[in-house]
């Protein structure tokens, strides 16, 4: 039998008391007579908040997603609510995704919300979590959870805390709320529901979520021209069918074709590998469907709605899916266009993006004359941005995990409204004989040629989990000097705070929260970082290049050009 170290043996005791109801302490049983590793795995460390909140696997333990694991960060956070509002009526929302036990696990949230007397807000049904982010500010709410484990395997689930601006928790309220929360112990878990504090909502909170989309999502397209547009759409069995459809026929948009086989929301996405718009397989049935009805564009969304894969027509008419970084720079370039046509850049506007995300935001802010603010990987960070500086006007932005803002209406990444967005651009597009694509082409000739590239190493366990801290330790201890031939200049470590300017031998102090990322820069522009995931067992690596494009019809030998030098980093990264 494997060893069981005493501080886990003595977790695993306290679970087998009558604070846990039997089918917790037989499952518990069951693993120490047949399944000893996985009883370490569930008890070796409590879940911890990551960059997208806390996220596990569903199963027994404190390492696992379970009635008591969420009911113990329920406890806490009503403890902290009542120690910050004080003689205060607190209100809660509540929204879950499509994922085995989220119905179950958002009416436990909302039953101990309630036994602390918090009145909660329930969603009826599953709905996309920036419907969440939107419905706390609309209901007036201190807090809102949502039950999702966003594009994870089908074994996970998931806990995101937001707070009263709409945003995700950020430093350092949610170590403040982290501290709170292991103060309780099991047994003071009020699980009681007070029924009369629940109230469950929908209808209603779907118009005023669609309206806001509508209104922030939309630009002067003719109806034509939306009537014109052929799109592919895919939930991939999420949530967003339940906006994304009525608000695209709201909007005005009459051709939307469904994949059928994936819009009905299922928990063990039977039709993927992963539900991850991010990874091309995903889209296969999309693409196969939008090669039958001639489509302009694919739209497929990640199980909790907040993240969108596109694809469009290439220069030479075929589908391509598009990577994050690119729908963000032309979704930003169009909503910049726009404000300053209607001349509403006044000068206290931004836009925002991520520090592993493409320079090439930076680069098109700076063409409006508009600040580009650069935040941690996570969109909580820019809406902490919108929060910290009320006197200034958010515009969008995104981040290269697919994930884009518009306005602050919402205050998280939000694929309904930047699924219009991405329409309003294609069919303004088609509309002058151009396309999607073809302007992203336009946007490269105006400010170079930027391409990213994203490679993730999956490290599962306890093994996996030291195996990628041993990998940051070495990379910081034996810092690159030169990659794939060209000397890095610059080397940012945001764990230390620190930036090194390699040529001149100086160092700076780096002014934003610290996080467990590397990042360098090379002589001849290119950037490479790492860092671990907050959200899965892995480690990724970020690379961007790029070079000068001076008309379209050079942008196939440009492509090539930095695809090259993509492949001679992989290289020389040994990936």
């Amino acid at each position: 039998m494997l060893y069981i170290e005493p501080d886990i043996l003595e977790k695993v005791n306290n679970w087998l008391t009558p604070t846990f109801d039997d089918d917790t302490q037989n499952k518990i049983k069951t693993l120490i007579s047949s399944n000893p590793t996985e009883l370490k795995e569930s008890f070796y460390k409590n879940l911890e908040f990551g960059t997208g909140g806390m996220r596990g696997i569903m199963g027994v333990g404190t390492n696992r997603i379970n009635k008591y694991t969420l009911g113990k960060n329920t406890q806490g956070l009503s403890n902290y609510l009542h120690q910050s509002f004080k003689d205060e009526p607190i209100k809660a929302v509540i929204g879950y995704d499509c994922r085995h036990n989220s119905k179950t696990l958002a009416k436990v949230v909302a039953d101990v919300f309630s036994a602390n007397g918090i009145t909660v807000y329930l969603f009826e049904d599953l709905r996309a979590t920036p419907e969440v982010s939107f419905a706390l500010k609309h209901l007036h709410c201190h807090c809102g959870i949502v039950l999702t484990a966003s594009h994870n395997p089908p074994e996970y689930n998931g806990y995101k805390v937001y707070w009263q601006d709409g945003g995700q928790l950020v430093p350092p309220q949610d170590e403040d709320i982290i501290e709170v929360i292991e103060t309780v112990a099991y047994p003071d878990i009020k699980f009681e529901a007070n029924n009369d504090l629940i109230h469950y909502i929908g209808e209603d909170i779907d118009n005023a979520f669609i309206d806001g989309s509508i209104k922030n999502g939309t630009f002067d397209t003719s109806d034509k021209a939306r009537e014109d547009l052929k799109i592919v759409f895919t939930s991939l069995h999420g949530t967003s069918v339940t906006s994304i459809p009525e608000t695209l026929k709201r909007a005005g948009y009459t051709q939307v074709y469904q994949v059928e086989e994936q819009a009905e929301p299922n928990g063990d996405f039977p039709t993927v590998k992963s539900p991850n718009p991010e990874e091309p397989e995903a889209l296969e049935m999309a693409l196969k469907l939008a090669n039958e009805v001639n489509a302009d564009i694919v739209i497929g969304t990640d199980p909790d709605g907040d993240r969108l894969g596109i694809a469009v027509r290439n220069l030479k008419g075929e589908m391509e899916l598009l990577n994050g970084n690119q729908t963000m720079v032309l979704m930003t370039s169009f909503l910049l266009e726009k404000w300053q046509q209607q001349g509403k850049i006044k000068g206290s506007e931004f836009i925002a993006t991520t520090i592993v995300s493409t320079p090439m935001m930076v680069e098109i802010g700076n063409y409006y004359n508009v600040e580009c603010k650069v935040v941690l990987t996570g969109f909580k960070w820019i809406a902490k941005m919108i929060k910290d500086f009320p006197e200034l006007k958010f515009i969008g932005g995104g981040e290269e995990s697919f994930g884009y803002m518009v306005g602050d209406f919402v205050r998280d990444k939000d694929a309904t409204t930047s699924t219009l967005l991405a329409c309003e651009i294609a069919a303004q597009a088609k509309s002058k004989g151009s396309s999607f694509y073809e302007a992203l082409v336009q946007l490269y000739v105006k400010h170079g040629f930027y391409k990213e590239k994203l490679i993730s190493l999956t490290k599962k366990g306890i093994e996996g989990a030291q195996e990628i801290n041993q990998m940051m330790v070495d990379a910081r201890n034996n810092p690159l000097t030169e990659i794939a031939g060209e000397k890095v200049v610059r080397v940012e470590d945001y764990k230390l705070s620190i930036a090194k300017n390699i040529v001149e031998g100086t160092q700076e102090n780096l002014d934003i929260p610290k996080s467990d990322v590397l990042i360098y820069y090379t002589e001849k522009g290119s950037k490479i970082a790492l860092r671990p995931s907050g959200t899965e067992p892995k480690i990724k690596f970020y690379m961007s290049v790029n070079t000068t494009l001076t008309h379209k019809h050079e942008f196939e030998s440009a492509s090539k050009k930095v695809d090259e030098k993509i492949e001679s980093i992989l290289k020389s990264l040994g990936l």
